[in-house]
């Protein structure tokens, strides 16, 4: 078998759109879980203020990792891109709206001197926090529910649900999972990069976030072996044009635990999360903060692995219609597409990787008082 046939290419964008989103949750994610913590580890002003240029730097290079995901998504996956944008319409303009207040809060806070006008916006910016962290992990709650859109004969998509239809408890408890994730996330980068006491502070949360994420994602697995998943019955083409109505898929009861049982090693994802997480927090409790931040994003990484390849084959599974259900072999774009994509990916991203690491080198350190006070372009 070729490495640059459909079907091989297809699982290649599969494992490289999970390297984008795995990196956006790692990169933009700790700036999330600061944004979450900003009002609660900051007591006075400046104290807020080191919070803020912690990630003031470095948030705009993360985003990009936010941008590269849709493009991917577009670009390698249309008919993911046409049905999860167009059910999760309003919940996506929610989560842009709120990622918006972030760069605005940024650049307004300290325009004005007021102690009102400040904490406003110092709440904005958890708002900018906490939405986009819970919205995500609620997203992913209603993958595995299965999303309310189907397919007629023409490949027209029909979405029959509502805004508040997403906020099932499943889902809400994913969401839940998601923001104790980054408020751990974030906890661990502000305790390696701010100076004391803010420092004390996001150490104390970020253990309580932690073990709250382990709490929260081991009731979350407890839960998923108890839901309907969704398995593809027969024999299933793997190198044909997209077209997502030509399976048969049936709802079967703990689906989603299948690809652990048939692939064992797929377990290491959810060991991970745990061994990520506890390991975070017990590098807070002794102040090893750089430990404590990759093991935090370890946790990420597995947190999130862990969804995808219980997902796996499927993107987007259909509650409406099963067979509607879209899979990483039918809704990806042609053979040629996801080859040019591929050699512009091989070329490129080494390039934004080395940008990264040199971005994070240059800004390495705590950021001080003194700093923020002698650098007139500190926020």
């Amino acid at each position: 078998m070729s490495w640059f046939d459909y079907a091989t290419m297809r699982e290649i964008w599969w494992l490289l759109l999970g390297v984008l989103l795995i990196g956006f949750a790692v990169m933009d994610g700790f700036d999330l879980g600061a944004a979450i913590l900003h009002p609660f580890v900051g007591r006075t002003d400046m104290e807020r203020r080191i919070t803020i240029n912690t990630v003031g730097p470095v948030w705009e290079g993360n985003q990009v990792w936010f941008i590269l995901g849709g493009g991917a998504i577009f670009a390698a996956w249309p008919l993911l891109y046409a049905t999860a944008f167009s059910g999760f319409y309003l919940a996506m303009i929610l989560v842009l709206f709120a990622m918006i207040l972030r760069p605005v809060g940024f650049k307004y806070r300290s325009k004005m001197p007021g102690a009102r006008w400040r904490g406003i916006w110092d709440w904005l910016l958890f708002v900018g926090g906490f939405v986009p962290a819970l919205i995500f992990g609620v997203a992913m709650g209603n993958a595995l529910l299965g999303v309310p859109f189907r397919f007629d004969d023409t490949l027209r998509m029909y979405y029959e649900g509502s805004f508040f239809g997403l906020l099932r408890p499943f889902p809400i408890l994913c969401g839940l999972v998601s923001v104790a994730m980054l408020t751990m996330h974030g906890g661990t980068w502000l305790a390696m990069k701010a100076a004391e006491p803010v420092a004390g502070r996001a150490r104390k949360i970020g253990v309580g976030a932690a073990l709250a994420m382990v709490a929260l994602f081991a009731l979350g697995g407890l839960w998923v072996a108890r839901l309907d998943g969704y398995q593809i019955l027969g024999n299933f083409a793997h190198d044909l044009d997209s077209n997502p109505l030509g399976k048969h898929v049936a709802m079967v009861p703990g689906a989603w635990l299948l690809n652990d049982q048939a692939y064992p090693w797929m377990l290491a994802a959810p060991v991970l999360g745990i061994a990520g997480a506890l390991l975070a927090a017990l590098g807070l409790a002794a102040k090893r903060d750089g430990l404590a931040f990759v093991a935090s994003a370890a946790a990420v990484f597995g947190v999130i692995s862990t969804a995808g390849l219980s997902l796996f084959p499927f993107l987007l599974p259909s509650s409406l219609d099963p067979n509607s259900s879209l899979t990483v072999w039918d809704a990806s774009s042609s053979h040629l597409t996801l080859l040019i994509m591929l050699i512009a990916t091989v070329l490129l991203l080494p390039v934004v990787l080395a940008y990264t690491a040199w971005v994070y080198r240059v800004m390495r350190g705590r950021v001080t008082a003194e700093q923020i006070d002698s650098n007139q372009s500190s926020y």
